[in-house]
């Protein structure tokens, strides 16, 4: 293809940004050198390089100056450029669209508590009918009136809402927190701008508030509920023998132990009683019959006015060495501190974690104390701080949990999870009480040592999810 025509093209200046005519004779040297207007190339330039021509025609162009009749319309034509306010520290001015980190963490602390309290419900339904299943046949069975077994129930629900605090908190952050991540409401987070700890900071807040709760509810109602129901229980024993003394049944009071007959109002059919005498001697007392009459005599909670009764008693260093004795009429008193432990008073979980507290510091300083019993003290007393505040370790456990094994189907597997954990501690928990009280193991480690490993595996799986 033949391109000669191209050579006659010629650059041509637009007609807008051409010069107005110059006599060249008029000019002078430094006319020539300098353009008329502002903004106005030389004419040489564009003559001499093709492109000055383009950069000429990029640059803008100055309106020339309006002329004197014409300044009163240009005034008028003329309108002042708009202004933009800069944006302000305290929010005025232009506002630039996005999500708060406000609104973002009110939805999350909204979605934790309201699973919570969805699992506290369903906790606290579990470990309630559990409880009425214990008081059904020790009260209802004995004809117990329902406002005494109303009361009872009443004074339980502290152990209960104690009890089911934790749990719920595990199984209730591993369903949202599973649930937030099978929707991508986590990746949304992350690509906000939100880090991980960013999230974990009010997962660990929530944590928190729960075991201050759990806490409360643990260390100062629950001590009240046990009294009130242990001093409950004992007007009930005291109107209503038949409720202590069970016909055809073997029942432990304390160190004594008792094999009772039929039953027939306050009376009694045959009777067996084991105990040992002010010698420290083993005792067998045999009644053909027993009649069981109130006391009012301070700390004596009932009598047994035993009819041809038969007393044995042994000697424990020569068994084959024992006295027989026999009556027409024996009475014997029951006290109060048969239902107690052996000096007569509270149980270490009736007391508060400051009485309990004082309690051991008294016993430190009496030599004749067990290692034994001062281990079930101080093990009580770790209880008291350790189950509560499980919730915390439970959190920091739910946070990576869910996000690690939770992409898919996220609150189904937070659920199982959830309940598989919650048995596991609570075994762990039992066992450590056996353990510990029984075995004398330390205290401080069979009741902290679940909470220790909890804390530890959500410490690694956070840093294995940082990694990711």
């Amino acid at each position: 293809m033949d391109f000669d025509y191209l050579d006659e093209i010629k650059l041509v200046r637009p007609s807008k940004f051409a010069a107005p005519p110059l006599q060249a004779e008029e000019s002078s040297p430094e006319e020539a050198r300098a353009p008329a207007l502002p903004g106005e190339a030389a004419t040489e330039t564009a003559s001499e390089s093709p492109h000055a021509a383009f950069r000429q025609d990029e640059q803008a162009a100055v309106p020339p100056a309006p002329a004197e009749e014409d300044a009163a319309a240009f005034a008028v034509a003329e309108r002042p450029a708009p202004s933009v306010e800069p944006l302000q520290e305290d929010g005025e001015g232009i506002r630039v669209p996005g999500l708060k980190k406000q609104i973002i963490l009110r939805y999350l602390c909204r979605e934790l508590l309201l699973y919570f309290a969805v699992c506290f419900s369903f906790f606290f339904v579990v470990f309630f009918v559990n409880q009425i299943l214990l008081l059904a046949q020790t009260i209802l069975e004995q004809r117990v009136s329902l406002h005494k077994t109303v009361l009872l129930i009443v004074y339980c629900l502290p152990g209960i809402v104690a009890q089911s605090a934790p749990f719920a908190t595990l199984v209730g952050f591993l369903m949202c927190l599973g649930r937030m991540g099978t929707d991508n409401e986590i990746l949304i987070l992350r690509a906000s701008g939100l880090h991980y700890s960013a999230i974990l900071r009010p997962v660990l807040c929530i944590g928190l508030l729960i075991s201050v709760f759990s806490f409360v509810m643990n260390d100062y109602f629950l001590p009240l509920g046990l009294q009130n129901y242990s001093r409950l229980w004992r007007q009930i024993r005291e109107s209503d023998p038949e409720v202590t003394l069970e016909a055809d049944s073997v029942r432990k009071m304390g160190n004594t132990a008792l094999v009772i007959g039929a039953v027939d109002g306050n009376h009694v059919d045959g009777l067996v009683l084991f105990d040992r005498d002010s010698s420290e001697q083993d005792r067998i007392i045999v009644a053909r019959g027993c009649d069981v009459r109130e006391s009012s005599a301070p700390g004596v909670m009932m009598q047994f006015d035993m009819s041809g009764a038969t007393v044995f008693t042994l000697d424990r260093d020569e068994r084959v060495d024992f006295d027989v004795m026999e009556a027409q009429r024996v009475q014997m008193n029951i006290f109060d501190s048969m239902f107690m432990d052996e000096q007569g008073e509270l149980e270490p979980n009736s007391m508060t974690s400051y009485d309990l507290w004082e309690k051991i510091t008294q016993m430190k300083q009496d030599l004749s104390v067990s290692d034994l019993r001062m281990n079930a003290y101080k093990l009580e007393f770790n209880k008291k701080f350790s189950i509560p505040f499980g919730s915390i370790f439970f959190a920091l456990l739910a946070f990576p949990l869910s996000l690690i094994f939770g992409r898919r189907d996220g609150q189904t597997l937070g659920f199982i999870f959830g309940i598989t954990i919650s048995v596991l501690y609570w075994a762990a928990t039992i066992l450590g009480q056996i353990f510990g009280v029984g075995s004398g193991l330390n205290g401080f480690w069979m009741m902290w040592g679940p909470n220790l490993l909890l804390g530890l595996a959500g410490i690694f799986l956070y840093l294995k999810l940082r990694k990711r």
